[in-house]
């Protein structure tokens, strides 16, 4: 069943049903315009230092510049592996002026990981925080990497602050390991080298790739997301043509909690947000809830982004709930599904609505979301953006009609042109006709809205029934005395599996006795939890996704002793 119906019968007035993907030939023609449109408009915000639209301009012209007299050409590869830090746009669009392909990089890989990534994708250059430089020590003979630049989280921010900044992460904190690579230069330095030679500039085409955005790697080996220039082009214009109804072109100050390498925070923030004149405000550790409190002391935020658990914990963080949110219009939730508690008392404590979207890398990744008016429908993932279908498909890959739960496909132009060099794994995620299966259970409302039942790797069988853990955390965490829930399948000699939860308490007076009989009031038998076990925390990935994959291997190296 086709949404476009319906979509076109909820969707908020001023929504338009389709965008025009080839607007521009390359992402980096929109940047350039970007750039010039708001030349003196400050652009991002990082520890209370702000760099300009035009400042972005000529840094990134000066690093391309720089790319470019090291020997890198069109098409090569270089890993921006950091966190929020201002030389992360610079670095970006500064690749892109010159045609050489960013692989985005998690900084928290182990030394396996960078190792995967660097060879697999054949990176030559990477731009590294200094704090993890120690790692690639480890591993870069392994690589082709030839250009190392280091960023540290100080340099950027003025001459005596930066300086300051850096004594204390490297002295005091000792967060900056030893680390001795050869030939490499600081951030700093490769811009003022730069600034010696001219940019031989690089548009590009529509089909081109110019991101390798590689998965999480939660199951099996991490495959690189070739994105090309139409792919982000078209979901930039999605994202801004189901966003600017509500917003002020040139005046918005967007908080981007998320790290910019997170395809997320990449797209919605830094490219769809900063394309409209948006200010970004970087926060470097998401983790650190102290610093998102500053960050709305001292800017006026009038939209936020960020997943499930960063509004969760917000919201139990005092300082937070007792700041002025009267300039916040905006809250946009993704990377994971949004509990229908959390975006209640989001609402309620911040007076703002908090809309859950949905994607993934694979789709650039927007494919859908809620009116950000918050006149959508809580609990599930919106309706598709413009230019995009989705639909809900059985087994047997057969359309399924409104209210039957199926796996969730996605067609549409910000649909990624497959896997790098992984053909055969391309194949497998792309129906013959191009629909991209995307792993996840769902269903269409009647009216249009799709709802998110689960992934499909993490449903548990009990007694041939299936059990979502989507569901069963939910209602384990509408409990006053819970904070944080994940659920896993446990083996079971009479139904297969049992469901067991891992609990992170609000208040420590709750007993396994109390969360079971709450949930045995609004669960069927089978979905009730057989199993609790009390943790001070959750394993989380760097943007706060809960790894039940993780809980599921500790909980099996357990039972066999």
């Amino acid at each position: 069943m086709s949404s476009t119906k319906p979509w076109l019968a909820n969707y908020p007035n001023g929504v338009p049903a389709n965008i025009d993907p080839d607007m521009y030939t390359a992402l980096i023609d929109m940047v350039l315009e970007t750039f010039e449109k708001y030349r003196k408009k400050d652009a991002f915000t990082c520890m209370d230092k702000t760099l300009t639209f035009d400042q972005i301009d000529k840094y990134s012209e000066a690093f391309g510049a720089y790319l470019q007299s090291r020997g890198l050409e069109k098409g090569d590869k270089i890993a921006l592996m950091m966190p929020n830090l201002l030389q992360y746009p610079i670095a970006l669009f500064g690749a892109m002026r010159a045609g050489i392909i960013v692989v985005n990089t998690n900084p928290l890989y182990t030394t396996r990981e960078m190792r995967h990534q660097f060879t697999d994708s054949g990176v030559k250059a990477i731009v590294i925080a200094e704090n993890f430089a120690s790692k690639l020590q480890e591993i870069i003979s392994d690589t082709n990497i030839k250009v190392v630049i280091t960023a540290s989280i100080g340099e950027m921010l003025g001459t005596f602050k930066g300086a300051m900044v850096n004594f204390v992460v490297r002295k005091v904190k000792r967060m900056v390991p030893k680390f001795d690579l050869a030939n490499s230069v600081t951030f700093k330095e490769s811009l003022a080298q730069g600034k010696k030679f001219k940019l031989v500039p690089h548009s590009g085409t529509p089909d081109e790739t110019i991101i390798l955005q590689y998965t999480g790697g939660t199951t099996g080996v991490a495959k690189g997301a070739m994105l090309t220039n139409r792919n982000l082009v078209a979901n930039m214009q999605q994202i801004r043509a189901t966003m600017l109804p509500f917003l002020k072109v040139g005046e918005e100050i967007a908080l981007s909690p998320l790290p910019m390498y997170h395809i997320f925070a990449f797209t919605v923030n830094c490219l769809a947000l900063m394309s409209i004149g948006t200010r970004t405000v970087l926060i470097v550790n998401p983790r650190d809830l102290s610093t998102i409190v500053d960050a709305f002391k001292k800017n006026d935020i009038t939209l936020m982004t960020g997943i499930n658990t960063l509004f969760n914990g917000l919201l139990n963080y005092k300082p937070f709930t007792e700041l002025d949110f009267s300039k916040l219009n905006v809250s946009v939730g993704g990377g994971m599904a949004v509990q229908r508690t959390v975006a209640e008392k989001w609402h309620k404590v911040t007076g703002c609505p908090l809309s859950e979207g949905y994607g993934m890398t694979e789709s650039s990744p927007v494919a859908s979301v809620n009116p950000i008016d918050g006149s959508g429908k809580l609990g599930t993932i919106g309706m598709p953006i413009p230019s995009t279908d989705i639909r809900i498909v059985n087994d047997n890959g057969q359309p399924l009609g409104a209210g039957e739960v199926g796996e969730i496909q996605i067609k549409g132009p910000q649909v990624m042109k497959g896997y790098y060099n992984r053909p055969d794994e391309t194949a497998r995620t792309f129906t013959p006709d191009g629909w991209l299966c995307t792993g996840d259970i769902g269903e269409m409302h009647e009216d249009g809205y799709f709802q998110i039942v689960d992934r499909k790797k993490n449903m548990i069988l009990v007694s041939g029934f299936n059990v979502y853990p989507s569901e069963v955390e939910e209602i384990a965490v509408s409990h006053p005395k819970v904070l944080e829930v994940a659920a896993i399948g446990m083996p079971n000699e009479k139904s297969g599996e049992v469901v067991k939860i891992y609990v992170v308490k609000k208040d420590k007076s709750l007993t396994p006795e109390e969360l079971i009989a709450h949930c045995r009031e609004k669960l069927t038998g089978y979905k009730v939890p057989k199993a609790i076990e009390f943790r001070d925390e959750l394993p989380k990935s760097n943007v706060g996704k809960i790894l039940h994959r993780v809980l599921k291997e500790e909980m099996m190296k357990e039972m066999n002793g």
